[in-house]
């Protein structure tokens, strides 16, 4: 991240944007009333309260791409998964994120 990014806030998404054209495993960590109302099509709901005990869910995944409201518990779901030997995760921060950056996507192809 450069400087630039810092001071304003834009944050790189190249990563994420190559993420998502590999039709990655999409989990939106919000609680069950949250993903209720509203969410990425495709993506499963596995609340971060439960990420421990759904970890056979994300075994043989390539690519796997974590998201909440704010991106704080995505980061917490992302540390659990890597702690139980899970390492293709990447944190897509907010679902606003990752909405724009497939919407992005959809543009440029």
């Amino acid at each position: 991240m450069n400087l630039l990014s810092i001071l304003f806030g834009k944050k790189d998404n190249s990563a994420l944007e190559n993420a998502l054209k590999n039709n990655p495993f999409l989990v939106d960590v919000r609680t069950p009333s949250e993903f209720a109302s509203g969410s990425v099509k495709g993506a499963q709901n596995i609340p971060l309260n439960e990420i421990r005990n759904q970890i056979s869910k994300f075994k043989n995944k390539s690519e796997i791409i974590v998201f909440c409201r704010s991106g704080n518990r995505s980061a917490m779901a992302k540390g659990t998964l890597e702690k139980n030997g899970i390492s293709n995760v990447m944190n897509g921060g907010s679902l606003e994120n990752v909405v724009k950056t497939m919407q992005k996507i959809k543009n440029i192809d």
